[in-house]
């Protein structure tokens, strides 16, 4: 038995406002919001991180000739305009016919998803470490971003920490670049996911001597060590699948539509 479909219309004002998709400053190039219409209804929610080739790919049914599954809206954190205004040819339209053939909606939430106070990267990462007494620190284009808090009990050794991200995060140990600037205890954390080693230096006046981020360019590591900080560098596709399930999961609870998280890794 097939799910009742929901109106798109109805699905895109209501992430617009819950996710203040309009009032949040973000990249020009995000283009936060609906990116691609179907043709209006939608009866499954798919999760994913990127608007890849793969993530487009993945949205048939295995072995049944590319049949859709039924009218999908597909959330993403990173959209399909990253490379700016591009022609409608070679990738920007095999991606386009992908979607089109298969009747999928495309919504991009980039830093209105990270920083959003419910189902954010950043909240629902600092709420699975267990962190308390929340705080924000940093800020992109003037909005607050990141939070900050106490390490619960378990949680207060680089090593301890290394273990329950790679847990949370679905990967290897081996996967998290440590920095080790600060000493063996941890006490305080600050979260920011995806590539910001920029804000190295917020967390570190913000208190925190861990700081938990996807990654950062060469020079963060002096940046981390001169300022006796540990960081931990978890990967920016890692990092940032916490908050599309998130979304998700809440989407789908609110209209009655199943939902389901396509993973599809960088290594990255």
């Amino acid at each position: 038995m097939s799910t009742p479909g929901v109106e798109l219309r109805k699905l895109v004002t209501y992430l617009d406002a819950f996710l203040r998709i309009r009032e949040i400053p973000d990249d020009a190039n995000a283009l936060n919001g609906l990116q691609v219409e179907n043709s209006g209804t939608v009866s499954r929610i798919v999760a994913a991180v990127d608007a890849s080739q793969a993530t487009f790919d993945g949205l048939v049914i295995p072995g049944a000739s590319g049949a859709a599954v039924g009218p999908t809206l597909l959330l993403v954190h990173h959209g399909m305009f990253w490379d700016g205004n591009q022609p409608v040819s070679g990738r920007r339209y095999r991606r386009l016919r992908s979607l089109l053939a298969q009747d999928a909606a495309l919504y991009a939430a980039h830093i209105p998803l990270d920083l959003h106070p419910e189902v954010g990267n950043n909240v629902v990462l600092a709420r699975e470490l267990g962190l308390t007494d929340l705080t924000s620190f940093g800020t992109h284009k003037g909005v607050d971003i990141g939070l900050a808090g106490v390490a619960p009990a378990g949680l207060t050794t680089r090593t301890a920490l290394v273990s329950r991200l790679a847990s949370l995060l679905r990967i290897s140990p081996d996967n998290i670049r440590v920095i080790a600037g600060g000493g063996e205890s941890v006490g305080r954390i600050g979260v920011i996911t995806g590539g910001a080693g920029s804000a190295i230096a917020q967390a570190r006046a913000a208190g925190c001597d861990a700081y938990i981020t996807g990654e950062g360019a060469a020079h963060t590591y002096f940046d981390a060590m001169e300022a006796g900080l540990n960081v931990f560098y978890a990967g920016h596709y890692a990092t940032e699948t916490v908050g599309v399930r998130a979304l998700a999961d809440h989407l789908g609870e609110r209209f009655g539509l199943p939902w389901e998280f396509h993973d599809h890794p960088t290594g990255m």
